[in-house]
């Protein structure tokens, strides 16, 4: 191999050495950052409870309740879509766009840059959260009003939410669910005892029940946020941590390559030198 060989090589292990230092410090600050974001998910998750249970117990068990927000209707499906605002996630922002059921006339309401540079084109119904890092629980609570008032308007009617569930560190799933209209199922039970209930809601069971949902859609969507947030660390920190790996695999067999045309160049130049001195 010539010396000229030998130079490239060792500039190749300098090139993905400096690459590996990179892969490093990303994977390393997505770690730290995860950690965050999964105290956000278990933070979460009493609030949207409570505001279940809540919607639930107002409506379950009375059988002349009755919501625009329960009744289902013909008409468009909107759908919130949380994706990164950039890669070098693995396969984070593919796989949940590969599980989405989109039809043409649907509006789009996307949380996440990639998600705005995906539907390109499509019936976008606001940009104005299209970056998924600065959601904050004030963005969620004005979304939240935004959905609520617009689905009471017709203007769809139907809502969903797409965004990457947080299994563990090492697995996250593409997640669907429908944030309206609610289901309400009567019990028996319910039906049997609604008669002796001791709540009473001013003016009126449904009036009450509308003032809850813009917070329970906001509570929804924190929680997808986060989720999609944590899946999306996750998938950046298992991703640089493969490519760390797959750099330090090439170094390995550069090197091994590089030492092996140095020992072959220097037997070389010693069979010179000494084929030289038996000629003198």
């Amino acid at each position: 191999m010539s010396a000229s060989s030998m130079k490239t090589i060792k500039n190749r292990i300098k090139s993905i050495k400096g690459t590996m230092q990179i892969t490093k410090a990303m994977e390393l600050v997505a770690t730290s950052k995860m950690r965050k974001a999964t105290e956000r998910i278990a933070s979460s998750k009493p609030y949207f409870k409570i505001l279940n249970e809540t919607l639930e117990d107002i409506a379950k068990d009375n059988k002349d309740f009755s919501s625009v927000f329960t009744r289902k209707r013909e008409g468009k499906t909107c759908h919130i879509i949380i994706a990164g605002d950039r890669g070098l996630a693995g396969g984070y922002n593919h796989n949940l766009f590969k599980s989405l059921r989109i039809e043409e006339d649907d509006i789009i309401l996307p949380i996440g840059r990639k998600v705005v540079e995906y539907f390109d084109g499509a019936n976008i119904y606001t940009d104005d959260y299209a970056k998924a890092g600065d959601i904050k629980i004030s963005d969620c609570h004005a979304m939240g009003n935004l959905l609520a008032k617009a689905y009471e308007k017709g203007e769809f009617t139907r809502l969903t939410i797409s965004y990457t569930s947080f299994v563990n560190v090492l697995v996250q799933e593409p997640k669907t669910e429908e944030m309206l209209p609610i289901r309400v199922e009567h019990t028996e039970e319910g039906m049997r005892n609604m008669n002796y209930s001791l709540i009473i809601y001013e003016p009126t069971a449904e009036s009450a029940f509308g003032e809850i949902v813009p917070y329970y859609l906001s509570g929804m969507i924190y929680g997808a946020v986060s989720e999609s947030v944590a899946s999306e660390l996750s998938a950046r920190r298992n991703a640089m941590e493969s490519a760390t790996d797959n750099a330090s695999e090439m170094i390995d067999k550069l090197s091994l390559e590089y030492n092996r045309a140095r020992q072959a160049s220097i037997t070389q130049e010693l069979t010179e030198i000494i084929a030289g001195a038996e000629n003198l």
